[in-house]
């Protein structure tokens, strides 16, 4: 495909890269990424991926904008607190780059719909707020093979892991289990400050389009963890696949999707 000369101006910092060029361009615009999750940490996620020109986004969210998720979830306005969340993200990507196809799921992602929404992407963005959805999207890319990156904030700490299949670990090797539904404090006990889903939300952004171009190092195999209050990154080499993960392991004992006690913002702290 040529790039038209809109393009090659919008683009011009990709395509000097010599990781990128006009070749790994051309990857992202054909490439498809699926967001789920249009909050603190789908927000950044979203708009970066659609500024690279990542030619399909899809974007799954029951929720409606409301005035408290304002602190975080950037890609709302004001003007939209009370709209489909999945609206409110679509007008703001296409908004930043009508190059993008925004499809948009106004659903709950649940054991019984998962396969179907990211079985046409190529890369799955967690971006979601509790232990269940965690769980479930881990356990929902293993079977379908599919890449995504997981990540979870609260407070002033974040943390981020890329699976790629049949390379490192799952978010179930590491994790285990979901916790009991009130074990761990939500958001909205705890807090979180806002610039966190920022932080870690933007990185996931890098880590789908670096898995899209092939290029870079992504944390397969890694828990990376921020504090925001000293500013310290950790690295952190997990484990190697569990042989007995009941997902991923050499005999895997979960067949089908399970939707698991809902507890919101739990992250995985």
């Amino acid at each position: 495909m040529a790039f038209t000369g809109e393009q090659l101006e919008r683009y011009s910092r990709h395509i000097i890269l010599k990781e990128v060029g006009a070749k790994g361009q051309r990857k992202l615009l054909n490439s498809k990424v699926i967001i789920i999750g249009a909050g603190g940490l789908g927000s950044p996620a979203a708009m970066y991926l659609a500024a690279a020109g990542v030619g399909t986004i899809g974007i799954a969210d029951a929720d409606e904008v409301d005035l408290s998720n304002l602190q975080r979830q950037i890609i709302h306005t004001t003007a939209n607190v009370g709209k489909a969340k999945v609206i409110s993200t679509k007008e703001t990507m296409e908004a930043i780059n009508p190059d993008v196809k925004v499809i948009t799921y106004r659903t709950f992602v649940s054991s019984q719909n998962i396969l179907d929404l990211i079985k046409d992407y190529d890369f799955v963005i967690d971006g979601t707020d509790n232990f269940p959805a965690k769980f479930l999207i881990n356990d929902a890319c293993v079977m379908a093979e599919k890449p995504f990156s997981h990540a979870g904030i609260i407070r002033f700490q974040g943390q981020l892991m890329t699976y790629v299949p049949g390379r490192g670990p799952c978010y179930r090797c590491v994790f285990k289990n979901p916790p009991p539904a009130d074990a761990v404090p939500t958001c909205r006990q705890a807090g979180v400050v806002g610039a966190m889903g920022g932080v870690i939300g933007s990185l996931q952004a890098m880590e789908a389009i670096k898995y899209l171009l092939r290029k870079g190092e992504l944390l397969t195999g890694y828990l990376l963890t921020y504090n925001a209050l000293t500013m310290e990154f950790r690295k952190i080499k997990l484990p190697e696949k569990v042989k007995d993960c009941p997902i991923c392991g050499d005999n895997p004992t979960i067949h089908e999707l399970t939707d698991y006690e809902m507890n919101s913002c739990g992250g995985a702290f």
